[in-house]
């Protein structure tokens, strides 16, 4: 197979794409797993898989690195009849640096919640692919082999988050008593108390400035939010025929709440003590007086404005 100068695989007669499902299928998960593992957009994965679009090099190099493989298998260069039977990367990263032990979930996953940590810490624009090459003990070679470019990288890193955020709204909803219970819990789950919570939120005040900027990014900010409130004007609407909240317009409220939680987690991250925003000084704990007003705000406006209200 040839690499286009667009940095597009071409695959005319399907090979790539068989061997990505193969590797898929020796995995053995979903094809949406695997897309996180790869932190790949689901549709674009399916769309390569189908043909109607070409897998990058980069995410060739995602894929061999989830799969162990060699990405030169992936494109019909090396020997092998199989996933696991093909030959494997054996170094662990590009460039001929060796890793002493392959990072948990692979490297690509290792680059992007570095990535994430770094932004949180310092901003995107202040992180350097020689600083998440430090972070990561690897190579700015192994960096750019899984993530070309800065682009990639905070398309990644906002995948990651936004897969993260869905899959910890999952787990903590699943056994709440009713409706507002299960609200209760979203809201909790957005309070910026505890370093990883303080942490997920600075990075998504840094991405809003770069989704105001990219169009790339901008989409990916719609889809969440689209779907962060639809999720939240699914629980009111399910309050609703509960009878734990009272007739509203569920997407209004979902509206006005999201807006109401962004507002407050910006508050309060603007007022952390300094200098350790993300609250891992040693020794102490971070100031919890912004969370907790946070806390108190939402679950009054809840309160007064869906709480239905008891039969005199």
């Amino acid at each position: 197979m040839q690499q286009e100068s667009s940095s597009r695989v071409a695959d005319a007669v399907g090979d790539v794409s068989a061997r990505v499902r193969q590797v898929i299928g020796e995995v053995g998960c979903s094809q949406r797993e695997f897309a996180r593992r790869i932190v790949m957009d689901p549709s674009k994965l399916s769309r390569s898989l189908g043909g109607s679009r070409r897998f990058t090099v980069a995410e060739l190099a995602r894929i061999a690195d989830a799969g162990d493989v060699d990405a030169a298998w992936l494109l019909g260069s090396g020997a092998g009849a199989g996933a696991r039977s093909g030959p494997r990367r054996g170094n662990g990263d590009a460039g001929g640096n060796a890793a002493s032990a392959a990072p948990e979930g692979g490297r690509p996953l290792q680059i992007v919640r570095e990535t994430v940590r770094l932004i949180a810490e310092s901003g995107f624009h202040a992180v350097r692919v020689s600083d998440i090459a430090e972070a990561c003990e690897t190579s700015t070679a192994a960096i750019h082999y899984h993530f070309p470019g800065r682009a990639e990288l905070l398309e990644a890193a906002i995948r990651w988050c936004m897969d993260e955020d869905t899959a910890r709204r999952a787990a903590r909803t699943a056994e709440a008593r009713d409706a507002a219970d299960e609200l209760r819990q979203l809201i909790d789950l957005q309070i910026p108390s505890s370093p990883q919570q303080r942490r997920q939120w600075l990075v998504w005040l840094d991405l809003w400035a770069e989704a105001a900027r990219s169009t790339a990014v901008g989409q990916l900010h719609v889809d969440y939010y689209r779907q962060w409130r639809t999720t939240v004007a699914d629980v009111i609407r399910r309050g609703i025929t509960q009878g734990v909240f009272r007739e509203v317009d569920p997407e209004f409220a979902a509206l006005h709440l999201t807006a109401l939680i962004d507002g407050l987690a910006a508050q309060a991250l603007a007022t952390a003590p300094a200098p350790d925003r993300l609250g891992a000084r040693p020794g102490t704990e971070p100031q919890a007086d912004g969370a907790e007003t946070m806390r108190t705000a939402l679950l009054a406006h809840v309160e007064t404005e869906l709480a239905a209200k008891p039969a005199p």
